[in-house]
């Protein structure tokens, strides 16, 4: 089978995450498979298994340019470069892949509520002009068929599981930050205290002021228990959030540390390092980096969505604003649960990229013909 999977970056973004590890498996059952995407900043964040074909569209950079101009410009360069009639199946994995093609399925990850006006019309269309829908959970499921009548095949994320598993927690030393991240000291060092870990960087969706005002309340408890952000790199411009966060952190009279993009070899040991691994985030459809840190052996604090109940079950800890969220942290900091931590490491160990691509392969034989 001729695959095509769509996405918009080469940066590690969840989506983007699942767009590779989902080809390399579907690459390792025989199926020929081709990753379009937008070359934000160049090649993908990691090696990419050679079975699986790459085409990075160059996408530089135009200072100045707004959110909108940015998204149009993303799917008119990746509509002129692709090329639909290669493949059987054109699989689009956000809202700008999807709608940069005529005729594709797509898998919608979470649903998002956007105010600028390019990013409402672009995720509508992402919705309602592709002819078949996956989720990777059933709340997101639910979410689609209530509000626009569609019905989705629910195929969960796959997880790496051993490269969290097998991994040696890090103590001390650099984390280096990928090529052209924004970090200004790139070189961590200082990891001896304990940390709580967040990571998909700062902003709205992600939680990050919840989860600060959640950490200077664990301060009072833990006055050693410093705050990591890893990771974030997106198309959207967060300065405003940026800065408001900035502002709470000193109201409060904290310093996180922002790591920013964290090297690809370098992550699974900083989440095992970690005390706790926080997940403060507002809208998930899996919460993969979650699953990740349970792979590690870490506690995992989320918060309490419908979607995240029904992927984590008794695995993980919940809160539902700051205060909820810092006791819950509190509690995975100065009790760690080993029947928890065990729960969490077997539920992580079910969840194979194997297995999704074996549930992807039924979908796209199941579909009428291109």
């Amino acid at each position: 089978m001729r695959i095509a999977l769509l996405t918009y970056s080469t940066r590690p973004r969840g989506g983007v995450v699942h767009t590779l590890a989902l080809a390399e498996a579907l690459a390792a059952l025989h199926h020929d498979v081709t990753v379009w995407t937008l070359g934000r900043g160049g090649g993908f964040f990691r090696p990419v298994d050679p079975r699986v074909r790459l085409a990075v569209v160059p996408f530089p950079d135009r200072p100045g340019e707004s959110v909108g101009e940015r998204i149009l410009r993303s799917i008119a360069l990746l509509r002129e470069a692709f090329t639909p009639s290669a493949y059987d199946v054109v699989h689009a994995q956000d809202c700008i892949s999807a709608n940069a093609v005529e005729r594709c399925v797509r898998t919608v990850h979470h649903i998002d509520q956007f105010t600028t006006p390019e990013l409402v019309a672009c995720h509508e269309r992402a919705i309602v002009r592709p002819y078949a829908h996956v989720c990777v959970s059933s709340a997101v499921a639910s979410e689609l068929s209530a509000g626009w009548g569609l019905s989705a095949t629910v195929i969960p994320n796959g997880v790496d599981y051993e490269r969290f598993a097998s991994a040696m927690p890090h103590r001390a030393g650099p984390f280096l930050a990928v090529p052209h991240s924004a970090v200004h000291d790139p070189e961590f060092v200082g990891l001896e205290q304990p940390y709580l870990l967040a990571v998909g960087g700062i902003e709205p969706r992600k939680g990050s002021l919840d989860l600060l005002t959640a950490y200077a309340e664990l301060r009072t408890a833990l006055p050693d228990l410093r705050l990591v952000i890893a990771g974030g790199e997106t198309l959207f411009d967060y300065r405003d959030y940026r800065a408001e966060w900035d502002a709470r952190a000193a109201a409060l009279d904290v310093a996180p540390t922002v790591l920013g993009p964290v090297d690809h070899d370098a992550l699974p040991a900083l989440v095992a390092g970690a005390a706790a691994f926080a997940f403060p985030s507002t809208k998930e459809g899996f919460g993969l980096a979650a699953m990740e840190a349970l792979a590690a052996g870490v506690p995992v604090v989320v918060r309490d969505l419908p979607v995240l109940r029904e992927v984590f079950g008794r695995a993980v800890g919940y809160g539902h604003d700051p205060a909820s969220l810092a006791a819950a942290l509190l509690h995975a900091v100065k009790e760690p649960d080993p029947a928890r931590r065990d729960a969490g490491r077997a539920l992580a160990a079910a969840h194979t990229w194997e297995a999704a691509a074996h549930r992807h392969v039924e979908f796209y034989s199941s579909l009428p013909p291109a």
